[in-house]
């Protein structure tokens, strides 16, 4: 406990003063985070078949242009067109027939390192294009993962009976989701209502809230089922307490990723 404290105000020491500057700054601490969080899953993936070094560095350079693909403007923009994502396909698909030998690069890898490429560069292309169009947006959807996972964890402790889903996350609980979802929604609720828009209406704002709360909770889920899968406990052992990029980011990847459906409502 006293690690992951510490960890938690040491990254929050980091995460506050670089989001309020934004910025230059924010996007290269924004890049740094996404390629320990590839270098993360990546690094689960040799344990099944180790993946050629060559396609490795392609990934992660692919993977950098996601992730810093931004607009100049103010506006909630992404750039990434067909174009680019044909020729992403063809760099991962390609090399299937130049390496021509499946037990050193076959279509499993390639579909492999499409997804992880889009899933993560995306996500994290997220956070820096909602910084450009709105800092207050970043804090409010960090107060719902943050305080959902900080009251789950605290109530699942304390009162927890009732496992979620025992054979992915052991320790989850049906307590630990419900008095977390409430916890999150009412902080990160009005925080928006304060901060963002006090014209909106509380209802509307409590379900979106809810809704990407819950999500939140499903991501952290899916990484999970990653990990189960690779038979790991933690992505990495970088912040302890926690583990790693992907175990502290889990949540507030999806929850970035269900905010971007939900804007045309908030």
């Amino acid at each position: 406990m006293k690690n992951r404290l510490i960890s938690a105000f040491i990254g929050l020491g980091i995460f506050i003063p670089v989001t309020l500057i934004g910025g230059t700054l924010f996007n290269v601490f924004i890049l740094a985070i996404a390629l320990i969080g590839l270098h993360e899953l990546l690094e689960m993936r040799p344990k099944r078949k180790q993946l050629p070094s060559f396609m490795k560095l392609i990934t992660y350079l692919v993977y950098a242009y996601l992730v810093i693909n931004i607009s100049e403007s103010n506006d909630f923009v992404y750039l990434l067109d067909y174009r680019s994502i044909s020729l992403i396909i063809f760099i991962f698909l390609l090399p299937i027939i130049i390496y021509h030998d499946n037990k050193v690069y076959n279509i499993n890898d390639g579909l492999f390192l499409i997804g992880v490429t889009f899933f993560l560069g995306i996500s994290f292309n997220l956070f820096i294009t909602l910084r450009a169009y709105s800092m207050m947006h970043v804090f409010y959807l960090f107060l719902i993962t943050a305080m959902t996972d900080t009251y789950a964890y605290v109530s699942g402790c304390l009162i927890g009976k009732h496992k979620l889903l025992e054979v992915i996350s052991p320790k989850k609980t049906w307590e630990g989701l419900i008095i977390g979802t409430i916890f999150g929604v009412l902080i990160a609720s009005v925080f928006y209502y304060i901060a963002i828009d006090d014209t909106i209406s509380v209802l509307i704002l409590i379900l979106c809230t809810t809704l990407l709360s819950l999500i939140g909770q499903l991501g952290d889920l899916v990484f999970s089922s990653i990990k189960r899968l690779y038979r790991k406990k933690d992505f990495s052992k970088i912040m302890p307490g926690h583990g790693g990029v992907l175990d502290r980011l889990d949540s507030i990847i999806f929850v970035a990723l269900g905010y971007v459906l939900l804007m045309f409502v908030l």
